[in-house]
Protein backbone atom coordinates (compact mmCIF):
# COMPACT_ATOMS: atom_id res chain seq x y z
CA UNK A 1 0.00 0.00 0.00
CA UNK A 2 0.90 3.66 -0.73
CA UNK A 3 1.55 6.17 2.42
CA UNK A 4 -1.22 8.32 2.08
CA UNK A 5 -4.91 8.58 0.14
CA UNK A 6 -7.46 10.55 -0.67
CA UNK A 7 -11.12 9.27 -0.09
CA UNK A 8 -14.47 11.17 -0.98
CA UNK A 9 -17.05 8.43 0.03
CA UNK A 10 -17.85 5.87 2.63
CA UNK A 11 -17.90 3.12 0.02
CA UNK A 12 -13.92 4.62 -1.04
CA UNK A 13 -12.96 4.40 3.00
CA UNK A 14 -14.33 0.73 3.09
CA UNK A 15 -12.27 -0.21 0.20
CA UNK A 16 -9.19 0.94 1.58
CA UNK A 17 -10.04 -0.96 4.90
CA UNK A 18 -10.38 -3.54 2.63
CA UNK A 19 -6.92 -3.35 1.27
CA UNK A 20 -5.02 -2.82 4.57
CA UNK A 21 -6.90 -5.68 6.11
CA UNK A 22 -5.01 -8.33 3.76
CA UNK A 23 -1.83 -7.00 5.70
CA UNK A 24 -2.92 -7.70 9.14
CA UNK A 25 -2.09 -10.58 11.06
CA UNK A 26 -2.58 -11.33 14.78
CA UNK A 27 -1.07 -9.73 17.42
CA UNK A 28 -1.23 -6.16 15.06
CA UNK A 29 -1.88 -2.80 16.93
CA UNK A 30 -3.07 -0.44 14.16
CA UNK A 31 -3.28 3.15 16.23
CA UNK A 32 -6.19 5.08 14.75
CA UNK A 33 -5.81 8.96 15.20
CA UNK A 34 -7.45 11.77 14.11
CA UNK A 35 -10.52 14.28 15.18
CA UNK A 36 -13.38 13.20 16.33
CA UNK A 37 -15.68 12.13 12.69
CA UNK A 38 -12.69 12.10 10.23
CA UNK A 39 -13.58 8.64 9.64
CA UNK A 40 -11.83 6.03 12.36
CA UNK A 41 -14.52 3.68 12.75
CA UNK A 42 -15.91 4.10 9.43
CA UNK A 43 -12.45 2.50 8.20
CA UNK A 44 -12.86 -0.16 11.42
CA UNK A 45 -16.65 -1.07 9.79
CA UNK A 46 -14.93 -1.38 6.35
CA UNK A 47 -12.39 -3.61 7.33
CA UNK A 48 -14.30 -5.52 10.24
CA UNK A 49 -17.47 -6.59 7.27
CA UNK A 50 -14.48 -7.54 5.00
CA UNK A 51 -13.20 -10.20 7.47
CA UNK A 52 -16.81 -11.46 8.52
CA UNK A 53 -17.23 -9.90 11.26
CA UNK A 54 -21.10 -10.83 12.74
CA UNK A 55 -21.65 -7.31 14.73
CA UNK A 56 -21.96 -4.15 13.56
CA UNK A 57 -19.32 -1.65 14.38
CA UNK A 58 -20.20 1.12 16.14
CA UNK A 59 -17.60 3.86 17.99
CA UNK A 60 -16.69 2.48 21.58
CA UNK A 61 -16.39 5.55 22.89
CA UNK A 62 -18.86 4.67 26.20
CA UNK A 63 -17.69 0.59 26.58
CA UNK A 64 -14.57 1.35 26.03
CA UNK A 65 -13.79 -2.24 24.63
CA UNK A 66 -15.81 -4.21 21.88
CA UNK A 67 -14.43 -7.60 20.47
CA UNK A 68 -15.10 -8.33 16.90
CA UNK A 69 -14.36 -12.53 16.03
CA UNK A 70 -13.44 -12.49 12.32
CA UNK A 71 -12.67 -15.11 10.10
CA UNK A 72 -8.56 -14.36 10.46
CA UNK A 73 -8.51 -13.31 14.05
CA UNK A 74 -10.00 -11.41 17.12
CA UNK A 75 -10.85 -7.50 16.19
CA UNK A 76 -10.47 -5.39 19.31
CA UNK A 77 -11.66 -2.36 18.28
CA UNK A 78 -10.72 0.23 21.89
CA UNK A 79 -11.93 3.87 22.80
CA UNK A 80 -9.15 5.02 25.09
CA UNK A 81 -10.42 8.94 25.47
CA UNK A 82 -11.84 8.77 28.35
CA UNK A 83 -9.11 6.56 29.74
CA UNK A 84 -6.02 8.95 31.80
CA UNK A 85 -2.60 6.57 31.41
CA UNK A 86 -1.16 3.38 30.60
CA UNK A 87 -2.33 1.90 34.26
CA UNK A 88 -5.68 2.70 32.92
CA UNK A 89 -5.52 0.84 29.61
CA UNK A 90 -3.62 -2.23 31.77
CA UNK A 91 -7.48 -2.42 33.11
CA UNK A 92 -9.30 -3.31 30.32
CA UNK A 93 -7.80 -6.00 29.46
CA UNK A 94 -4.80 -4.90 27.32
CA UNK A 95 -2.23 -7.53 27.89
CA UNK A 96 -4.81 -10.19 27.69
CA UNK A 97 -5.76 -9.51 24.49
CA UNK A 98 -2.47 -9.26 22.82
CA UNK A 99 -2.07 -12.70 24.61
CA UNK A 100 -4.52 -14.21 22.71
CA UNK A 101 -3.50 -12.37 19.27
CA UNK A 102 -5.85 -10.34 19.00
CA UNK A 103 -5.54 -7.14 16.44
CA UNK A 104 -6.11 -4.02 18.42
CA UNK A 105 -7.69 -1.33 16.84
CA UNK A 106 -6.76 1.84 18.88
CA UNK A 107 -8.61 5.08 18.83
CA UNK A 108 -6.92 7.79 20.86
CA UNK A 109 -3.35 5.78 21.69
CA UNK A 110 -1.84 8.54 23.33
CA UNK A 111 -3.71 7.54 26.35
CA UNK A 112 -1.33 4.02 26.01
CA UNK A 113 1.89 5.77 26.51
CA UNK A 114 4.48 3.31 26.59
CA UNK A 115 2.16 0.28 25.62
CA UNK A 116 2.55 1.01 21.91
CA UNK A 117 5.43 -0.89 20.28
CA UNK A 118 7.59 0.96 18.31
CA UNK A 119 6.17 -1.34 15.69
CA UNK A 120 2.59 -0.68 15.84
CA UNK A 121 1.05 0.17 12.59
CA UNK A 122 -0.19 4.35 12.32
CA UNK A 123 -3.24 5.07 10.02
CA UNK A 124 -4.21 9.13 10.33
CA UNK A 125 -7.84 10.75 9.20
CA UNK A 126 -7.89 14.07 8.39
CA UNK A 127 -11.11 16.54 7.20
CA UNK A 128 -10.05 18.25 3.97
CA UNK A 129 -11.48 21.64 3.51
CA UNK A 130 -12.32 21.17 0.41
CA UNK A 131 -15.13 18.58 1.11
CA UNK A 132 -17.26 17.82 3.81
CA UNK A 133 -17.36 14.21 2.70
CA UNK A 134 -13.55 14.37 1.52
CA UNK A 135 -10.49 12.61 4.45
CA UNK A 136 -6.95 11.87 3.84
CA UNK A 137 -5.70 9.13 4.98
CA UNK A 138 -2.12 8.14 5.90
CA UNK A 139 -0.36 5.07 6.86
CA UNK A 140 2.87 4.53 8.68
Amino acid sequence: MQSEYIVNSVDETWKLAEEFAGELKPGDIVCLEGDLGAGKTTFTQGLAAHLGAKRAVTSPTFCLVVEHPTSRFLLVHMDLYRLHDADDVLTIGWEDYLARGAVLFVEWPDRAGDLIPPGARHVRFEHLPDSPDSRRISFS
